[in-house]
Order: C-alpha cells, then sequence, then structure tokens
C-alpha cells in the first residue's frame, strides 16, 4: 500500500488549506485499510494526531488543538481523505503526514501501517 500526499504550502494566520492523501496498491480484499488520518510533526515536538478516520461507518477523531477548525473527509471509492484546514494559525506549522491502519487506532501514531511522504505546511503570522 502507498499513500501519496499533496497540497499544503505556504499560508498567512487565518486562511485556509487543503491536504489529500490517496491509498494506492490495495488488493481487492476491503480490509487493507480500515482507517486513515493525518499526524502532524513540528521541529522538536513530538508527532500528534491531526484527524483520522475510518471506513465502513467507523469511529473519527480529530486532536484537540484543531477541533472545530480541521475536518476531515472522506471519499470512499478512492480509498483517499482529504484534510480542510480553517483559521490556520502560526502554531499549525508543521510537517503533517497521511497514515493508513489495517485497524483503528485514533491518535496511537504507532498502531499505523502505512505512512506516505511528509508535506510542509506553513503558516505566517
Amino acid at each position: 500500500v502507498q499513500l501519496q500526499a499533496s497540497g499544503g504550502g505556504l499560508a498567512q494566520a487565518g486562511d485556509s488549506l487543503k491536504l489529500s492523501c490517496a491509498a494506492s496498491g490495495l488488493t481487492s480484499d476491503v480490509s487493507d485499510v480500515y482507517s486513515m488520518g493525518w499526524f502532524r510533526q513540528a521541529p522538536g515536538k513530538e508527532r500528534e494526531l491531526v484527524c483520522a478516520t475510518s471506513w465502513h461507518g467507523g469511529p473519527e477523531l480529530c486532536g484537540t488543538s484543531v477541533e472545530g477548525r480541521f475536518t476531515i473527509e472522506r471519499d470512499d471509492a478512492k480509498k483517499a481523505v482529504n484534510l480542510q484546514m480553517r483559521s490556520l494559525k502560526p502554531e499549525d506549522t508543521a510537517v503533517y503526514l497521511c497514515a493508513a491502519a489495517t485497524k483503528w487506532n485514533g491518535h496511537f501514531s504507532r498502531g499505523y501501517d502505512y505512512w506516505g511522504q511528509g508535506t510542509l505546511v506553513t503558516v505566517s503570522s
């Protein structure tokens, strides 16, 4: 399974950005990927969950620092997720990483099986 991430870049405080991540290399077994999400890591800080979602009516979760500003959207047919980021703040500056798992792991990053390349989001004040 490969994860292809796109989006990100430079923004000013208060702007909106969208990140997208699509999974490929899936077999016909839909259990290959059950949940997908976005993590982020800023310099000198630990990796933290941004938002994660799951298929088949499963759970969805966003970190407290982005609740009410960021939303995650699923594209079931494409096995893809979009992270819509609104009201960006300078503290949202980080490398954002797409991740996928064969089960629900929520904020537990070590439980994710697949990782995409990071995409940098920089928010200026």
